[in-house]
């Protein structure tokens, strides 16, 4: 039997928040031509993707102004936001609120759905961080909080210190050649109705090559992308953020929904 239990659904929840996300989402990192991605995200989301992850820190705000296009083109109501602020961000409530008050102007939005902590601030407290981080919902600049890059101990500490919100999303390296989230990570928030977005889950492209996952989608008559991206949103609350900058891209991401791996074949990926 695999590790985990199969999810068999393509919407996947927010924390505990009441709401759901496509399983497969698309990230923004990196993007070399953003006149060509914004025809492909578009795309996406006719295919049913419907949320989208970037950062301050990507391309020095250009991926938010990306995204600010996007949400004029296709409608805000119809993309969940995430975006990042930088880890020193969150060391005071003013300059985490000046940061994100930024970050709005570039989506051109008057709030986003869920902001994260890039990674952890190792020159501010765990708990000084969340508490910062929660004062972006009480001035109604967030919907929700999030962090990202924080281990399960990291995660508890923050979730310890904060008044009345709850982190409902981490988001963390994890592929099907990077598992090490498995260990303590997803143990940890599968109880406890936190999400993992998943970044860098097609490894720049190293999953297309490796045999075991060949293989497999030579059998079930997918691509190793579609394979890689659906062995982890087989995971309960996990969801795939991967970039994809072409339309015949962004139709082989959204085509890793509507199907599943068989247990066997799970397990079988388990162990490379």
């Amino acid at each position: 039997m695999p590790k985990f239990e199969v999810d068999v659904s393509d919407r996947k929840p927010v924390g505990n928040t009441g709401e759901t996300v496509s399983a497969v989402g698309l990230g923004t990192w990196a993007i070399r031509d953003y006149k060509g991605a914004l025809s492909a995200y578009i795309e996406a989301f006719s295919l049913g993707i419907d949320n989208v992850d970037t950062a301050e820190m990507y391309d020095d705000g250009k991926a938010e102004k990306f995204v600010g296009e996007l949400v004029r083109r296709v409608g805000r109501d119809k993309v969940f936001i995430t975006t990042k602020l930088l880890p020193h961000r969150f060391r005071s409530r003013d300059s985490a609120l000046k940061a994100m008050k930024l970050s709005l102007e570039r989506l051109g939005v008057n709030n986003v759905d869920l902001i994260l902590i890039h990674w952890p601030d190792t020159l501010a407290t765990i708990e000084d961080q969340a508490r910062n981080l929660e004062a972006l919902v009480f001035e109604g600049l967030t919907r929700y909080i999030g962090v990202s890059n924080f281990t399960a101990e990291e995660l508890e500490r923050a979730r310890q210190a904060l008044r009345r919100h709850d982190v409902v999303v981490n988001q963390v390296k994890y592929s099907i050649l990077d598992k090490s989230v498995e260990e303590e990570l997803l143990p940890y928030v599968m109880p406890r109705g936190i999400t993992i977005q998943a970044y860098t889950p097609l490894e720049r492209g190293e999953v297309l090559t490796h045999k075991t996952i060949n293989e497999i989608a030579r059998k079930t008559g997918k691509t190793p992308a579609q394979v890689a991206l659906n062995y982890l949103i087989s995971r309960p609350r996990v969801v795939v953020i991967p970039k994809a900058e072409k339309k015949d891209h962004v139709r082989e991401i959204a085509g890793a929904m509507g199907w599943r791996l068989s247990p066997e074949d799970i397990e079988v990926l388990e162990a490379i």
